[in-house]
């Protein structure tokens, strides 16, 4: 089963919170405080596999989450760190921020890595905070939450060439001889109901192919199935148009190859311009002759190289097959390079830590990542831990916030659980 599209929840690994531990041993009536830090919570990490084709077990999977950070020990032993997790999928996965459409990595070679989600770090042990005059530290820190988004993959197969035109009209028997796949051949429309890659060895080099499902007119507003596959087509070099010119489904030739090139401009103007070679198929059938020159000389006077074959007897093949390489070494790799909108990372994780402050029934309600990292690293029944509670509220910038919404003295504040009324 082939898919080319999936819609995932990714989650990585939170940090293991600081321990509040004492030390204790026999004649020591009283140590210091010992408690380890938490470890840091594992990575997810997207890689690149050449032996994975599709996205098909998205469809059964859609959390993926990395393993949390241990909280820290006594003796000042710290967690262990989460494991990552790495997530294989097929060379050619664009990887896009579900909410925004925008691009945040694309896979391109066999075997490369991107961190999509960055673990926790691990919160502080107690013994952290001993001081001279705070001997006894009953608070430490909670690990940070990971990274969590809702990603949407993208598969767009690699390849050098792209078969196209209408169902039916010989693609698939064109690539089944001019390499080692096979696929699926019969005499309707959509046989081929999945992109088909094939390698075309030359002797001297290779070259890959790829069978796009038949396209047909409204294909761009997804009519049929070229919608789902007209991506498969955006990253190769070249393309080989294929039409059934014998005419023995009595369409006209000229006709379907101007219907399939305006789904490509209306799909998109890049993929319009890319360079096409004709390719005139059922020379073996009879009528073929009777179109076939006025076919050619439309084709020619509008500058495309018109190559006359047979997929079924295999005439012309090898024609078109050296002439294809020879065009293809022609053309540099980065001429097709695509240019997406990216999605910024960095500035999507600091913008998770913006303070926030909204007011309601009179209530003056604080959120923020920042803000829930501090309200979770203190001690409320701690007169020192309440202490470092107010500092941190004026280092982290949420007492500015609360005075910019204006609040009063002895109005009510609530964060993430804890409430309690403004001094100044």
């Amino acid at each position: 089963m082939f898919s080319d599209s999936a819609k995932i929840f990714i989650k990585a690994g939170d940090g293991g919170n600081g321990a509040v531990t004492f030390h204790r041993e026999k004649y020591v009536a009283a140590g210091g405080p010992d408690g380890g830090d938490g470890g840091k919570g594992g990575n997810v990490i997207f890689v690149a596999d050449k032996n994975v084709n599709t996205l098909v077990d998205f469809r059964y999977k859609r959390k993926f989450a990395a393993e949390n950070g241990g909280n820290g020990r006594d003796a000042n032993r710290n967690g262990k760190n989460g494991e990552h997790l790495r997530i294989n999928v097929p060379v050619g996965t664009i990887v896009r921020d579900e909410k925004t459409g925008l691009v945040i990595c694309d896979l391109k070679q066999d075997g490369e890595e991107f961190v999509i989600a960055k673990g926790g770090i691990g919160g502080w042990g107690n013994a952290h905070f001993a001081t001279a005059t705070r001997q006894v530290p009953r608070f430490s820190k909670p690990g940070a939450p990971g990274d969590e988004r809702m990603v949407t993959l993208e598969l767009k197969l690699i390849a050098d060439v792209g078969l196209l035109g209408f169902p039916n009209v010989g693609k698939s028997t064109f690539l089944s001889i001019v390499s080692d796949a096979r696929p699926k051949i019969a005499n309707y429309h959509f046989t081929t109901l999945q992109p088909n890659l094939g390698v075309v060895n030359m002797g001297d080099g290779s070259f890959v192919v790829a069978d796009i499902p038949g396209i047909i007119e409204g294909a761009h507003e997804g009519v049929g199935l070229g919608h789902e596959f007209l991506r498969h087509v955006e990253r190769t070099k070249l393309l080989l148009h294929v039409v059934d010119v014998s005419g023995i489904e009595g369409r006209n030739p000229i006709e379907d190859f101007d219907t399939i090139n305006n789904e490509l401009k209306l799909y998109s103007e890049k993929l319009a311009q890319k360079r096409q070679i004709v390719l005139a198929n059922k020379s073996d059938i009879p009528g073929f002759e009777e179109n076939y020159e006025a076919f050619k000389k439309e084709m020619e006077d509008r500058g495309y190289t018109v190559f006359k074959i047979s997929a079924a007897t295999k005439a012309g093949i090898s024609e078109v097959l050296k002439y294809t390489y020879e065009i293809l070494s022609k053309i540099p790799d980065e001429e097709f390079e695509e240019e997406y909108e990216m999605f910024d990372l960095e500035s999507d994780r600091k913008a998770d830590d913006t303070i926030t402050v909204s007011v309601e029934d009179g209530v003056y309600h604080v959120e923020g990542r920042r803000a829930q990292f501090i309200v979770g690293s203190t001690n409320m029944e701690d007169y020192e831990s309440l202490q470092y509670f107010q500092r941190a509220l004026i280092k982290s910038g949420v007492i500015d916030k609360l005075k910019e919404a204006g609040i009063q003295d002895g109005d009510p504040v609530e964060i993430y659980g804890c409430e309690f009324d403004y001094v100044e």
